[in-house]
């Protein structure tokens, strides 16, 4: 710890700014520059923060180069207060502009109640590498589930209407139960003010695909603090006596102003990527990711809950991105010397707030910040500065867990699953550094809505979603839910479809079938008889001919059937003449009724 005290320099002065010292943007970035960094107000959003959400977990974008040696990074002198706030390092992040990797500052964070903090890493595969994404995991969970890849989601939004303004909509995912996918469909829920909704989705790892239950996290005003990324020249930050201290603020309504998601990287991006070529890189609008089909954003969906009374919340969210798509020079600069020279031009436009990037010490001194701070005193960065190597050692361990390749496809555990499936592969793990505090504080302030449990629906992956009853990525969700709402209950269909079959059913047909079948027998017979000739004939030979033909004749069917046809056959019709010969005796007796007449 000594060496980072002794560092000489206007960085270390830079870094040991207090609320009454040096505040300027200018001081940070002299002091940046210094440590050959340039301050970014742009870039990726740390994914402790917010993570994107896709549908189909696609593989991450592959990098020509592995990423440099994770860099010393102290915790800021202001941090957010109360019990449950965090601190969690920062990693590299590819910048393909560039063509070179820039820091991620660590952030304050205000851990999401029940969840745990499990960092992404690098993978190398082959000559190229990828960026395996970090994630919030049940913090009562001491093991991971590596499974096979989960079928295409069925998730194509509702197809009723929301029961009240206050209701939002939660997409489905997949849920793995008993070796199989079964999809959890979407519902309707009511949204609370202070909590979004962060629904399930997959992370993909070189070992399989990990299952993220969805949960809910604080609101962004509430999630903590985080820092503007940095770009450095050279290999400066490879000094044995080298460490970095974020000190620069990113607003978190400016973030969420100009706010974009690249889902084949992994990240949320912030700031100026308006032009259209970003748009053909893989930048989404936040407000035409969801719709697009892409994947859900919990941060626009609750925004727009939000918003929900006013009508237009939207189109002005299409209209500012148009605006600053059509007008470059009034987007967000991307360093943070170029802001200060956007802040001090007249007539600029102002829908770029003049406080978008803010060192840390003048917020601190501000008596109009949001975010209630407080400092941090020697014993607690010693004690910060510990916790977040092991956060890093945390994500070292799951890098060596994550990198064993998966089992074959048709590999089954035996006596489990079926041919073509995998089992999932459990690892156990330890405890992540970064857990939520289950504190009677925690318990009563920020207790999180109770998760509504969905039925899940044993669906194949190929069915389509336009059969009647069966759409359960887009209004399924009254059906599975009346299990959790009284209200709910009585349905249509435990009313009408289960009532009339049994009663009618039961009732009607086992007593019709014996009182009309003993009495028909004999006149259906003849009239069955073409089609049912072996069957009637046994019972009308043991009458007539004999007892013991009936036994022999199932013993000797193939033989006497031959032989016993052509007798059958005249027999039937003579049995019938005899009947009718007194009825067709009168017309022999008119021929012999001349001699009587005479």
């Amino acid at each position: 710890m000594l060496r980072f005290l002794a560092r000489p320099g206007l960085a270390a002065a830079a870094m040991l700014l207090s609320p009454g010292g040096l505040s300027s943007r200018a001081a940070d970035a002299l002091a940046a520059a210094g440590d050959g960094a340039e301050v970014l107000t742009r870039g990726p959003v740390h994914e402790g923060f917010a993570a994107t959400i896709s549908f189909k977990p696609i593989p991450g974008m592959m990098v020509p180069r592995a990423a440099p040696a994770l860099i010393e990074e102290l915790p800021p002198d202001q941090r957010p207060a109360g019990d449950n706030v965090s601190w969690i390092p920062g990693y590299w992040a590819w910048d393909d502009e560039g063509n070179n990797f820039i820091w991620v500052s660590g952030i304050w964070r205000n851990l999401p109640p029940g969840r745990q903090w499990m960092p992404g890493y690098w993978s190398g595969a082959g000559s190229e590498f990828q960026w395996i994404s970090g994630y919030w995991a049940d913090a009562a969970v001491d093991e991971v589930e590596y499974l096979s890849e989960p079928p295409e989601s069925r998730e194509a939004g509702p197809n009723v209407k929301a029961p009240s303004r206050d209701h939002t909509w939660m997409p489905g995912s997949w849920a793995w139960r008993e070796s199989r996918y079964l999809w959890r469909p979407g519902y309707w829920d009511v949204n609370q003010p202070d909590w979004v909704w962060v629904p399930s989705y997959y992370v993909r790892t070189p070992r399989g695909y990990v299952y993220v239950d969805g949960y809910y996290d604080y609101n962004v005003a509430r999630r903590g603090m985080i820092f503007a990324p940095v770009r450095f020249s050279g290999n400066y930050y490879e000094r044995p006596d080298y460490y970095y201290r974020p000190s620069t603020v990113i607003s978190l309504a400016a973030l969420v102003e100009h706010l974009f998601l690249r889902p084949r990287h992994r990240h949320y991006y912030f700031g100026d990527y308006y032009a259209p070529e970003y748009r053909r890189s893989g930048y989404y609008a936040s407000y035409s990711y969801y719709s697009g089909g892409h994947g859900y954003d919990p941060i626009y969906a609750h925004n727009r809950w939000s918003h929900r009374d006013d009508d237009r919340w939207e189109r002005r969210n299409e209209e500012n991105f148009r605006f600053y798509r059509e007008n470059q020079d009034e987007r967000p600069p991307h360093t943070l010397a170029a802001f200060e020279q956007f802040n001090a031009r007249t007539g600029k436009d102002r829908r770029v707030d003049a406080g978008f990037a803010t060192p840390l010490a003048q917020l601190a001194a501000s008596k109009e910040n949001p975010i209630q701070l407080k400092a941090v005193n020697e014993d607690e960065r010693l004690q910060l500065t510990k916790h977040g190597r092991e956060i890093r050692d945390f994500g070292d361990q799951r890098r060596k867990l994550g990198m064993k390749p998966a089992a074959a496809p048709d590999t089954v555990q035996p006596g489990k699953g079926a041919p073509g499936k995998t089992e999932p592969v459990r690892v156990k793990i330890q405890r992540s550094p970064a857990a939520a505090k289950a504190t009677e504080q925690a318990a009563k302030e920020d207790t999180p809505p109770k998760r509504r449990e969905i039925t899940v629906q044993d669906v194949k992956p190929g069915d389509k979603q336009d059969k009647p009853g069966d759409k359960p990525g887009r209004g399924d969700k009254p059906q599975p839910i009346p299990d959790t709402q009284p209200g709910d209950k009585p349905g249509r269909k435990p009313k009408g479809e289960p009532k009339d079959p049994s009663k009618l059913e039961p009732k009607d047909n086992p007593k019709a079938d014996p009182k009309m079948e003993p009495k028909r027998e004999p006149k259906p017979e003849p009239k069955a008889e073409p089609k049912r000739e072996p069957k009637p004939e046994p019972k009308a030979e043991p009458k007539r001919e004999s007892k013991p033909e009936p036994k022999a004749e199932p013993k000797r069917e193939p033989k006497p059937e031959p032989k016993a046809e052509p007798r059958r056959e005249p027999r039937p019709e003579p049995k019938a003449e005899p009947k009718r010969e007194p009825k067709a005796e009168p017309e022999d007796k008119d021929k012999k009724g001349g001699k009587s007449a005479r």
